[in-house]
C-alpha cells in the first residue's frame, strides 16, 4: 500500500494520517465507523460525574485548540506522519508557580496561549533526555477546564517528542494516584490538573503542576527555570492531531506517539492493598456496632471511595457522602476543613453520630480525620499515625526510617521522633522538599498542618492514605474485641497520646484573599522587627528564645531556601508564625500559626482557642494586622 495511504493498527482502531479519520473495525475488519474526529468524550456520558453537570459539556464542544493561536503557524516537522506546527507567541506576566504549581481563575487559563505558554516552557526547561520519546502521565481533580487543558497538554507533549502519554480515563487521576502511577509505571514524570483545595466552575480556579519521575512535585530549580522560560517565550510546538477520546480505556496512536487511557483507580488500589492490612479494616468497617462515613466533597477521591471503601473494604454504600466528582464541586469548596466541610462536622457532632468520619479535598491529598465529637488535628495526626505505625501498618513492620513536619506544623511529631530515638526533619511548606529525604532513605512519615498526611509509598501527601492509617490503628486497637464490648475510640486514641506525649495546643488563623499590598508590608515589617529582635526579649508575659524567617538547608543536596516563613519562638516552647500562602489563585492568604505545648494533664481537654488566646491575641497586637490589611476576623479558623 502506497505511504499516502498507509494506516496504522492498535488493537480495533486505525488511524488514517491523511485523511484525519477514525475508523473503528470490528474482528473481521469492517468499518464500523468513519467521521472526523473532535471530542468523542463529549458524545457519551462519563460514569464519573453527574448527568446534571452535561450541559458543561456543551460548553466544551468548540475545540480546545481556540486556546491556542494558530493564526501564524508553520508548520516545522513531519516525524512518523505527524505534523508539528510552530505556533508563535509573546511572554504573559504572571506565570510563576507557587507552593503547589501554577494556579489563577479559569477564565486567565483561557486566554490566548495561557496554558499552552506555561506548558512549553516547561518543555523548554527540561533536559530533552527526561522526556524525548519518554512517558508522561496526565490526570485532575475533574474540574471545570480539565478536559479542554487535557488536549492542549497532549498536543504540545506530542510538539515536543513526547512518546507517550498516560491518562485517566475523563481525565480523572488524583494526586496521589499519579504519583503512584508514575512510580510504578517509570514514567518520566507527570501533569496533575488541579487548583487543590480551591472552589472550580467557571468563575473559580484552574492550576497545573507537574511532577518528577520518583513521583515528587518538580523542586524549585526547575519551577524557577520554568518561569524563566515564560518570560522569553516565543514559540510552541503544537501537534496537528486530532482531540483525543478519553472516554474509553483504550490506546490511541498518531505515528510514533500514542495516549492510553487507564483505569485512574487500579494502580493506586493495587498500592494501597500493599500497605495495608486491608483484612484487618474490613474486619472493623464490617461491624454492626462501627459506623463510617467518608465526605468526598464532590471531589476526585468520589472516583475512589467506592471501589476501596465499599467494593474492597465492605463499607455501606451510604457511607460514601457527596461522592460523584463534579465539576465545580457542587458548589462547594472542597477543603476538608471544620469550615468547608462543616456538613460533616455536624453529622460527627450530633448526639448519636458515627464513630469515624473522614474526608479529603479536590485532588485528594488532603484528609480531616474526626471521631464522634471529637476532631483530630492535622499536626496530632501525622504524630499518631507515627507512633503506631509499626504495630498497626503492614507496611512499616520494621518501623519508620525517620520522620519530618513542616516548619509551621506543631512539635507533637518531633516529641515521637525523640521516643522513638528516630531522624527528625523540619522543613518548609511544600510537599516537594520532603521528596528528596524520601529518595535518599531518610524519610517514612510526615505531614504538614495543611490537613497533608502521607508516607514514603509515593512522593505526594495522600489523603486516602491517611484515612486508612486511621483505620488501621482504630481496627488495631479493637482486634481482640468481642461483639458488645465497647470500642476504642478516636478519641480514646488521640487522649492517650496526649497521656504520653503531652498535648501541643494548635490553631491556625487564614486570612483569605487579602489585597497583596497590605499583606506584602506587614511580612516586610515584621521582617524588620525579627531582625532587630534579641533573647531575653519581653513580648507582654512571654520571654523571646529568638526570632527568624526560616531558612532551610537540603540534608541531602545542599540546597538553600530562605523567608519560608516568620518564626517568634518563645522560652516556654510557645510558637507564632506569620506566612503567605502560596496555594491561592488570588489576593494574597495571610496565615497565622500559633502553638502551645501543655504537659499537665488535667489540662488536656481544654478548648484550644481558649488555651491559646494570650498568644492569638499577641500575634495580632505584635503583627498590626488589622492595621495593614482592614482584616478584624480570620476566614477560616482550624
Amino acid at each position: 500500500m502506497a505511504s499516502s495511504t498507509s494506516c496504522l493498527r492498535l488493537e480495533n482502531v486505525i488511524f488514517s494520517s491523511t485523511n484525519r479519520k477514525l475508523r473503528q473495525t470490528n474482528a473481521n475488519g469492517s468499518v464500523l465507523l468513519s467521521s472526523p474526529i473532535r471530542s468523542l468524550s463529549l458524545l457519551s456520558p462519563s460514569p464519573l460525574f453527574s448527568p446534571k453537570f452535561a450541559l458543561l459539556k456543551n460548553l466544551l464542544s468548540v475545540s480546545s485548540s481556540l486556546s491556542v493561536k494558530a493564526s501564524s503557524s508553520t508548520a516545522i516537522a513531519e516525524p512518523e506522519g505527524i505534523k508539528i506546527n510552530s505556533v508563535s507567541t509573546k511572554p504573559i506576566e504572571g506565570q510563576k508557580t507557587g507552593t503547589s504549581g501554577l494556579r489563577k481563575k479559569v477564565k486567565i487559563f483561557k486566554e490566548e496561549n495561557y496554558l499552552a505558554n506555561w506548558i512549553q516552557a516547561l518543555f523548554n526547561s527540561l533536559p530533552p533526555e527526561d522526556y524525548k520519546n519518554g512517558v508522561l502521565v496526565l490526570g485532575g481533580d475533574g474540574r471545570y477546564f480539565n478536559r479542554e487543558a487535557s488536549q492542549i497538554i497532549i498536543k504540545i507533549a506530542a510538539g515536543n517528542g513526547v512518546g507517550k502519554i498516560l491518562v485517566g480515563k475523563e481525565g480523572i487521576m488524583s494526586t496521589p494516584a499519579v504519583s503512584a502511577v508514575i512510580r510504578k509505571r517509570k514514567a518520566n514524570g507527570g501533569f496533575i490538573m488541579s487548583a487543590s483545595h480551591n472552589p472550580g466552575g467557571p468563575e473559580y480556579d484552574w492550576g497545573i503542576k507537574f511532577n518528577y519521575n520518583s513521583g515528587q512535585p518538580a523542586p524549585e530549580s526547575i519551577t524557577d527555570k520554568i518561569y524563566g522560560n515564560t518570560l522569553s517565550i516565543s514559540e510552541i510546538k503544537m501537534a496537528d492531531i486530532p482531540d483525543v477520546d478519553l472516554s474509553t480505556l483504550r490506546v490511541t496512536k498518531y505515528g510514533n506517539f500514542s495516549v492510553e487511557v487507564v483505569d485512574p483507580v487500579s494502580d493506586y488500589l493495587e498500592l494501597m492493598e500493599n500497605v495495608f492490612d486491608f483484612e484487618l479494616i474490613k474486619s472493623l468497617l464490617s461491624q454492626s456496632d462501627f459506623r463510617f462515613i467518608f465526605d468526598a466533597m464532590h471531589a476526585v477521591t468520589g472516583a475512589y471511595a467506592k471501589p476501596i471503601f465499599v467494593d474492597k473494604l465492605g463499607a455501606s454504600l451510604d457511607s460514601i457522602s457527596n461522592g460523584v466528582p463534579l465539576e465545580d464541586f457542587g458548589h462547594g469548596h472542597p477543603d476538608p476543613n471544620l469550615t468547608y466541610a462543616k456538613d460533616l462536622v455536624d453529622i460527627m457532632y450530633a448526639e448519636n453520630g458515627p464513630d469515624f468520619g473522614a474526608a479529603s479535598d479536590g485532588d485528594g491529598d488532603r484528609n480531616m480525620v474526626l471521631g464522634r465529637g471529637f476532631f483530630v488535628t492535622p499536626s496530632d495526626s501525622v504524630a499518631i499515625i507515627a507512633a503506631n505505625a509499626q504495630e498497626a501498618i503492614p507496611y512499616f513492620t520494621s518501623g519508620p526510617k525517620g520522620l519530618a513536619r513542616s516548619m509551621p506544623t506543631s512539635g507533637a511529631l518531633d516529641r515521637v521522633a525523640e521516643k522513638l530515638n528516630l531522624p527528625f526533619f523540619e522543613v518548609p511548606t511544600g510537599w516537594k522538599f520532603f521528596g528528596n529525604l524520601m529518595d535518599a532513605g531518610k524519610l517514612s512519615i510526615c505531614g504538614e498542618e495543611s490537613f497533608g498526611t502521607g508516607s514514603d509509598h509515593i512522593r505526594e501527601k495522600d489523603g486516602i492514605w491517611a484515612v486508612l492509617a486511621w483505620l488501621s490503628i482504630i481496627a488495631y486497637r479493637n482486634k481482640d474485641k468481642k461483639p458488645g464490648d465497647k470500642l476504642v475510640s478516636v478519641a480514646d486514641v488521640v487522649k492517650e497520646h496526649w497521656e504520653t506525649y503531652g498535648r501541643n495546643f494548635f490553631s491556625r488563623y487564614d486570612y483569605e484573599e487579602c489585597e497583596s499590598e497590605g499583606a506584602n508590608k506587614m511580612i516586610q515589617y515584621l521582617r524588620d522587627l525579627v531582625s532587630k529582635g534579641k533573647p531575653g526579649d519581653k513580648y507582654g508575659n512571654y520571654t523571646l528564645q529568638f526570632a527568624d524567617d526560616f531558612t532551610y538547608t537540603d540534608p541531602v543536596d545542599g540546597s538553600v531556601v530562605s523567608k519560608q516563613g516568620i518564626r517568634f519562638v518563645f522560652t516556654d516552647g510557645s510558637r507564632i508564625i506569620f506566612r503567605l500562602s502560596g496555594t491561592g489563585s488570588a489576593g494574597a492568604t495571610v496565615r497565622i500559626y500559633i502553638e502551645q505545648f501543655e504537659p499537665d494533664v488535667s489540662k488536656h481537654e481544654m478548648d484550644a482557642q481558649i488555651a491559646l488566646k494570650p498568644l492569638i491575641d499577641l500575634a495580632l497586637s505584635v503583627s498590626k494586622l488589622k492595621d495593614f490589611t482592614g482584616r478584624d476576623k480570620p476566614t477560616v479558623i482550624t
